[in-house]
């Protein structure tokens, strides 16, 4: 038997769906990767501190001028959420040089502390104080724990008098040209809690067509998170351009301190080194306070225990008890003789005629033969 071809089935209609289908699914899957990788950046963006911590930190007055007594409204933006920062008002001082002097500049009695919340903003009042320096002044706000940031905003109090600020030494750039190390060791005093002390050593180069008089540095201490407290250490002398100069500047921590620090200089706006510190922990005081508590106790306890003796109850009769008496002999004649002439010789008021004796005549009486 021969088999009848039947009809054939319309491949050409599915045959162009095919490159179509492939096409598309390849569009999808592209886009789909696309917003895949974009997906990071956008919960970047919107994450709630992504625009805080991306903006440089910006602060702004309600007055830029006011008088002592007065009061004005610090507010700030873009800093590290949950900061402490510190507000003071300071002389001597522009935001485009820095608080010059350090806090040294500033009215630090009146000066106030502030928390920035979860976006890294604040407002704050601050009260209007005369700075210990001449304006030109601003208001300086800088972190106090955690990464240093700092901004000066300009400011002036009304009625404080001005000055000139002082010039600066041409264009002398000054940069550390080999490693910084610490010289000195610790004293006897040192270990029962004296002021640990060293000297910061390093070597700058003027890498500035002006030369630089008469530096003045600030060096920083920082324990843990804190920030650096910064203290001004100026160094006499010159370095001429392209010249370089060996510097010695003192560094002393608080008494008692212990622990690891971290010593920063500074010239300028720009950090030069970092120095870490270990300082050992005065075990002195410690031997001191262990004896103390040794001692103390040991001589309240002999007080006491004294003090009990000489209360304390006696028992009955104790108090009436003598040394027992010698025996006692019969006395012989030469005895009675010695005792009789020492007697007489010891009473004065005895004569010998007066003196009793048993061998002196009895007196007759009248009628007696």
């Amino acid at each position: 038997m021969t088999r009848q071809p039947g009809p054939e089935a319309p491949r050409t209609l599915l045959r162009p769906t095919r490159p179509a289908t492939r096409s598309a699914g390849r569009r999808h899957l592209t886009a789909l990767l696309a917003l895949l990788a974009l997906l990071p950046a956008l919960l970047v963006l919107t994450a709630p501190g992504a625009r805080a911590a991306d903006r440089d930190p910006a602060v702004s007055l309600s007055k830029k001028e006011a008088g002592k007594g007065g009061e004005i409204t610090v507010s700030g933006s873009g800093w590290r959420p949950d900061a402490l920062l510190m507000l003071l008002i300071c002389g001597r001082s522009t935001p485009e040089r820095g608080v010059i002097g350090g806090t040294n500049s500033c009215a630090n009695a009146d000066g106030r502390a502030v928390t920035t919340d979860k976006k890294g903003a604040f407002r704050k009042k601050l009260p209007v104080t005369e700075p210990p320096e001449p304006c030109p002044c601003v208001v300086h706000v800088a972190t106090v724990t955690g990464e240093q940031a700092l901004v000066d905003a300009e400011f002036t109090v009304a009625g404080h008098p001005t000055a000139d600020l002082p010039r600066q030494s041409g264009d002398g750039r000054l940069a550390v040209l080999a490693t910084t190390r610490l010289e000195g060791d610790s004293s006897l005093l040192t270990w029962f809690g004296a002021p640990p002390a060293r000297r910061l050593v390093l070597t700058v180069g003027n890498l500035g067509s002006a030369p630089v008089k008469d530096p003045v540095f600030e060096i920083g201490t920082a324990h843990g998170v804190y920030a650096p407290q910064w203290e001004e250490r100026q160094w006499r002398g010159t370095v001429a351009p392209g010249g370089k100069a060996r510097i010695e500047l003192p560094v002393e921590l608080s008494a008692g301190a212990h622990g690891d620090y971290q010593v920063s200089l500074r010239y300028g706006d720009k950090v030069l080194a970092e120095q870490p510190w270990g300082v050992g922990r005065p075990w002195g005081v410690t031997l001191f306070w262990v004896l103390l508590c040794l001692v103390v106790p040991a001589a309240v306890f002999r007080i006491g225990m004294a003090i009990v003796d000489r209360v304390r109850p006696r028992p009955a009769g104790a108090h009436r008890m003598r040394r027992p008496a010698a025996p006692r002999t019969a006395p012989t004649s030469t005895d009675t003789t010695t005792s009789t002439s020492t007697t007489t010789a010891v009473l004065p008021w005895f004569t010998p005629d007066s003196a009793p004796s048993e061998n002196r005549p009895r007196p007759t009486t009248k009628g007696q033969a």
